[in-house]
């Protein structure tokens, strides 16, 4: 497949300023992303590839495998107010009907159990 049609698959019509954008978050991470993204990255969740900051459509998901069509977010304080939270869903609305399924956890939830799994005795 040509380089041009699979990033055109993969980020379904992202354009340049949605690039820039990722790519600033991307640099930019969280400490929850960070810990998530070290068990994301090299497929260490079951052999599935999952990207972080990936730009699709209008959207940057916080984590996507395509192969699953699912997105991971995590949700800071500044996903507890009304506003965001009324657009995190029409959003969630819209990726759903790309049949593009999408999870959320706190931030806090992600620091706490990688934490805990990462200090559990290895058997």
């Amino acid at each position: 497949m040509k380089k041009s049609i699979k990033k055109t698959i993969l980020n379904e019509g992202a354009d340049s300023l949605i690039f820039e954008n990722a790519h600033k978050l991307r640099e930019n991470m969280t400490e929850a992303e960070k810990l998530l993204w070290e068990e994301l990255r090299l497929k260490k969740v079951n052999g599935y590839k999952f990207r972080r900051q990936h730009p699709l459509g209008i959207h940057i998901l916080d984590f996507y495998c395509f192969k699953k069509k699912l997105g991971i977010e995590l949700d800071g304080r500044y996903h507890e107010t009304k506003t965001q939270q009324e657009a995190d869903n029409i959003r969630t609305d819209i990726l759903a009907k790309q049949n593009i399924k999408i999870i959320r956890f706190k931030n806090e939830e992600v620091i706490i159990k990688i934490k805990e799994h990462l200090n559990q005795p290895s058997t």
